[in-house]
């Protein structure tokens, strides 16, 4: 608190300009962390009497603009850049800078630098958007506010800054790579912007920050081009933490964990600790990522779950990697007949902390209605109302299926995976040798008559980011993951995919990350997601993550 108080005199307070979208609650956490105070823009005024100003974006190119511009802050905004006055932007906040987007053509940006944003090519087999923790490396011989060596930050995005075509430039900062390198930060001046998220770059990303905050940028004849840039270290595959929070009989809220999604155990609900203690324990462990799925029995009144959002408040303030929280969001009617969209619901919690919202049940409906009408958008799902307003890489969609054992392939129409390969999922119970995977509502309870497949590709076109594959059969179950419906829904979307449900040991992790292309096969998934064996320390996380990247040789962040 000394330290907080004596960094509040000496460094002058940071001005955060928000135009309404995406969760600037993290930045804001990021930067009160440091000990430095929040001003807010709150008229176009406040833009130009800034000291330094901080521009996180997120969402849409086009939307960003708009939204600047109706609020009256785009010129501001232009004039105190080109009067080269201390600003970092983040994420969309660096792409504005450019002069335009493929993502929204004939908009153009702030102009400030030269170039165009673009998409990740299609041809090049990614899965878009590139979420995760990806190195970085610096392009010019003064990489301030960077530091060599540089560590893994955390990206989140679908489009990107190409390199120069002279392959380097005085404003290139540091480059990274997915699929091919692009341009991830830049500095021009005073003026300093990331492509990723520092506030989620958990203590590198807040080293970062705070050296921006409390040294200068040195002076224009020291932007010198280093020569051709070093390659960066690949992205990392990502270890995730999950917490199911309910209330328990006593009505607090706690950290419980289902065996096939049975949360009771000696008639009491399975208490296996205090969630914002749990979550900050994960953090320094080295969680890629905490993951809240709000199971309690009052998740049909979101926004009047106070303890809820208070925990997520709490947890946010303290968390410095993505939290994505998950249940009962959706539209609802409360007790008085007020109606509630799904955009509200989100909103509630991306103003407590949240960075990513997860959609379950919800999604098969939404998904049911794509196809019922021939696979045409209405703009009112769940889905694509969040996905508008926060972009695409801020919805995930969590998938709760179970296996239909069949002897025939044939006798189906839905997508089958063949079983019996050896280290994979053994056939059914009458020897069945394919299976495939049928999508449950509520919480596994219900069936519905669509199949994983159906499933994945209608989120991807309604404008989910991510998918959350669980495996009813394997929850609880300790014997690894579902390797054949991993590679399934790989193979039929081009979202990055978590693998969720049964992980016991570390080479669960490895098998479930490694390329479908290997030998013996892997899931090809983009991250792995456990819960029990953490919280009951049977399997460490730091084990987990050294295990991944001395014995099976996966990238990970350290």
């Amino acid at each position: 608190e000394e330290q907080r108080g004596a960094m509040e005199e000496s460094v002058p307070p940071v001005t955060l300009l928000d135009y309404g979208a995406g969760n600037v609650q993290s930045v804001v956490n990021a930067i009160l962390k440091l000990g430095v105070r929040v001003n807010y823009v709150q008229k176009p005024e406040d833009i130009l009497a800034a000291e330094r100003l901080v521009f996180p974006g997120v969402g849409a190119f086009g939307s960003c603009v708009a939204a600047l511009r109706e609020l009256g802050y785009f010129e501001p905004l232009q004039r105190y850049l080109l009067d080269d006055r201390p600003f970092f932007g983040i994420c969309l906040g660096m792409q504005t800078l450019f002069e335009a987007s493929e993502e929204s053509p004939g908009v153009p940006g702030l102009g400030i630098l030269p170039g165009k944003v673009m998409r990740f090519p299609h041809d090049l087999d990614l899965a878009v958007p590139n979420m995760g923790w990806n190195g970085v490396a610096p392009m010019l011989a003064h990489p301030w506010p960077l530091e060599t060596p540089t560590p893994r930050y955390y990206f989140v995005h679908s489009y990107r800054v190409p390199m120069p075509p002279e392959g380097n430039a005085d404003w290139a900062l540091a480059c990274s790579d997915y699929g091919g390198r692009f341009v991830c930060a830049v500095r021009r001046g005073n003026c300093v912007a990331t492509q990723f998220h520092p506030e989620k770059s958990g203590n590198a990303g807040l080293e970062l920050l705070n050296r921006w905050l409390t040294s200068i940028a040195p002076e224009k004849s020291l932007a010198v081009i280093s020569g051709p840039p070093l390659a960066p270290p690949p992205p990392a595959r990502r270890i995730i933490a999950c917490l199911d929070v309910r209330s328990n009989d006593a009505g607090d809220l706690v950290v419980t964990k289902g065996d096939q999604y049975d949360v009771r155990e000696a008639n009491e609900v399975r208490n296996l600790g205090k969630p914002v203690a749990l979550a900050e324990r994960y953090y320094h462990e080295g969680a890629d990522e905490v993951s809240f799925l709000n199971i309690t029995a009052f998740r049909d009144l979101v926004l009047t779950d106070q303890p809820m959002l208070d925990m997520l408040r709490a947890a946010a303030a303290q968390v410095f990697v993505p939290l994505t929280v998950g249940g009962g969001i959706r539209a609802y009617v409360d007790k008085s007949g007020k109606t509630y969209s799904a955009v509200e619901v989100a909103d509630a919690y991306f103003r407590a902390g949240a960075d990513k919202i997860s959609i379950g049940s919800d999604a098969v409906e939404a998904a049911q209605s794509f196809f019922a009408n021939g696979k045409q958008l209405t703009g009112e799902t769940s889905i694509e109302t969040i996905s508008k307003k926060y972009g695409r890489q801020a919805v995930v969609v969590s998938v709760d299926p179970r296996r239909v054992y069949v002897a025939d392939p044939a006798s189906t129409p839905h997508g089958c995976v063949e079983l019996g390969s050896p280290g994979g999922t053994q056939p059914g119970p009458e020897g069945q040798r394919f299976a495939w995977y049928c999508c449950t509502i509520k919480g596994g309870r219900e069936d519905s008559d669509m199949d994983v497949v159906q499933l994945v590709q209608a989120v991807e076109a309604l404008g989910a980011g991510e998918i959350l594959l669980n495996c009813i059969d394997r929850d609880g179950q300790c014997s690894g993951y579902e390797l054949e419906l991993i590679r399934q829904v790989k193979a039929a979307c081009s979202l990055p995919v978590i693998a969720s449900s049964g992980a016991g040991n570390p080479a669960h992790f490895a098998a479930a990350l490694a390329p479908a292309t290997a030998s013996p096969s892997g899931g090809g998934a983009d991250a792995a997601l456990a819960a029990g064996i953490f919280h009951r320390r049977e399997v460490p996380l730091e084990q987990v993550k050294l295990h991944l990247e001395n014995e099976a040789g996966i990238p990970v962040r350290c």
